[in-house]
């Protein structure tokens, strides 16, 4: 991946809606006990060639560590005029929702 294809992409996402998938689950003795989805949504401004220029200079090679092109805990959180969703799950794994049943699991015994 390029710097020319995250901003082809960006361009692609601008003045639009998205959105991102995220998952985990807990496995316990070779079993699936608990799965928890979300579906983020982002909107990205419609933002100017010229900011996006400026954007792809600021954040560089950064942009190519994300499938989208944008880093929203980043630089990228300039690029968008609305989220809907759980912040860690937009940047990957629903923490919270995790964390919030590790402890259910914990104090009831059914993990150490």
């Amino acid at each position: 991946k390029s710097l020319e294809e995250a901003k082809k992409n960006l361009k692609l996402f601008r003045g639009k809606t998205h959105k991102l998938e995220s998952a985990t689950a807990i496995a316990h003795k070779g079993k699936i006990i608990w799965r928890h989805e979300e579906t983020p949504k982002l909107t990205m401004r419609n933002f100017s060639n010229n900011f996006l220029e400026h954007y792809i200079e600021s954040a560089g090679e950064k942009t190519l560590l994300s499938s989208g092109g944008y880093s929203i805990e980043r630089e990228g959180a300039q690029l968008f005029s609305k989220v809907k969703g759980d912040f860690f799950s937009i940047i990957g794994l629903p923490l919270i929702p995790l964390l919030q049943k590790l402890i259910k699991l914990k104090s009831a015994g059914v993990l150490e």
